[in-house]
C-alpha cells in the first residue's frame, strides 16, 4: 500500500458519490435533446435523491432483514469497488481488492442481494424481475471475467493497476487484436450489467418489461434512495473501468497535486463523453426481447473468448 494509494482510496469513492447522480442526469438530459425534449436537468437526479431521504422508511409486511439489507449490500460492494480500482490514481489502496476476480465478485454480490430483496418481497414482479437479473448475471459476469483476463495474459497479472500501468508504459496494447476484441465484449457486458438499452431500459413504466426496476418497486423513501445511488455509482464506475482499460492516459501515477487534479479531470471527462455516447445510443436502439438477450450476451462472451485466444496466439 502506497500514499498514492491511500489518496486514490479516499478520493475515488467520494467522486464516484458525487458524480454518479450527475452522470445519471447528463444521460437523460442527453436523451431528451435528441428526442426534441427539454428535459429536467442535470441536477435532478440529486433532487430526487434529496427528496427520497426526507420521506419515511416503509417495508412491505411479510419482508425478513433481506429486504432491509439488500440496498445496504449493493451500495457497500460498489463502494469498495469504487475505492480498490484503478479510476483516479494507478495505485490502489486495497491491494487485495483491486484484483479482477475480487472485483467480479463484488460486484455480483451486490446484484445477488439485491436480487434476494426482490424474492423476500413475495410478489410477482419482485420474483420476476429477480428471475431475469440473475439470467443476465450468469451471463454478463463470465464474459467480464474472460475479457478483461485477455488484457491480463500479457501483463502476467490479474490486478486491475497492472494492466492500466501496462497500457500506459505501452499503448499499443490498446490496439492489438486482443484488446479490440475484448473492448467490444466489454461494451456489451457494461451495456447488459447497468441495465442499459437494449438490454433493459431504465426509463420503462412497464411492468412485464421490466428487469432491474421490478426489483426495486417495493422500495420506498431513503432505501429507494439508496438503491438509485448505487445503481447510479455502479454505471460511474463501469464505464470508468471500462475507460481506464483501454484509454488511461490522465491517470495519476504520482502523488503530486497537479498529477491528481489531472486523474480526476481525466476520468470526469471520460466518463462523461461516454455517458453522452451511452445515451445517443440508445435514442437509436429499442428494447431486446428477453429471449433474444442471451444471445447478444452470448455473441459477447465468444468475443471475449477470441481475445483471450488472441492474446495468447499472438504473444
Amino acid at each position: 500500500m502506497t500514499a498514492l494509494g491511500v489518496v486514490g482510496a479516499v478520493v475515488q469513492p467520494l467522486l464516484v458519490v458525487a458524480g454518479s447522480p450527475l452522470l445519471v442526469g447528463v444521460t437523460r438530459q442527453t436523451r431528451a435533446r435528441l428526442e426534441g425534449r427539454v428535459g429536467a436537468g442535470v441536477g435532478q437526479p440529486w433532487r430526487d435523491l434529496r427528496k427520497l431521504l426526507g420521506k419515511e422508511r416503509i417495508a412491505p409486511r411479510g419482508t425478513s432483514e433481506v429486504f432491509r439489507v439488500g440496498p445496504l449490500v449493493l451500495i457497500a460492494t460498489v463502494t469498495v469497488v469504487a475505492a480498490a480500482a484503478p479510476l483516479v490514481a494507478v495505485e490502489s489502496g486495497i491491494e487485495p481488492l483491486d484484483d479482477l476476480f475480487t472485483v467480479v465478485a463484488l460486484l455480483t454480490l451486490g446484484a445477488v442481494a439485491l436480487a434476494l430483496a426482490g424474492l423476500d418481497t413475495g410478489t410477482a414482479f419482485g420474483g420476476m424481475g429477480a428471475s431475469r437479473e440473475l439470467t443476465i448475471l450468469a451471463l454478463v459476469e463470465p464474459t467480464l471475467l474472460v475479457a478483461i483476463f485477455a488484457l491480463s495474459v500479457g501483463v502476467g497479472s490479474t490486478d486491475l493497476g497492472s494492466i492500466v500501468a501496462a497500457a500506459l508504459r505501452d499503448p499499443v496494447r490498446v490496439i492489438t487484436p486482443a484488446s479490440l476484441l475484448a473492448a467490444v465484449a466489454l461494451v456489451i457486458v457494461v451495456v447488459a450489467e447497468t441495465g442499459r438499452l437494449p438490454v433493459d431500459n431504465p426509463a420503462t413504466h412497464l411492468e412485464l418489461t421490466m428487469v432491474h426496476e421490478a426489483m426495486t418497486l417495493e422500495y420506498a423513501g431513503p432505501d429507494l434512495a439508496v438503491v438509485e445511488l448505487a445503481s447510479a455509482m455502479r454505471l460511474s464506475v463501469l464505464l470508468a473501468l471500462l475507460a481506464n482499460l483501454f484509454a488511461p492516459w490522465g491517470i495519476a501515477t504520482t502523488l503530486s497535486p497537479l498529477a491528481l487534479a489531472l486523474g480526476v479531470a481525466a476520468i470526469v471527462a471520460k466518463v462523461t463523453v461516454m455517458g453522452v455516447a451511452l445515451a445517443a445510443v440508445e435514442v437509436f436502439l429499442a428494447k431486446l426481447r428477453l429471449f433474444r438477450v442471451p444471445e447478444l450476451l452470448a455473441g459477447s462472451f465468444v468475443l471475449a473468448l477470441l481475445a483471450v485466444a488472441s492474446s495468447f496466439l499472438l504473444a
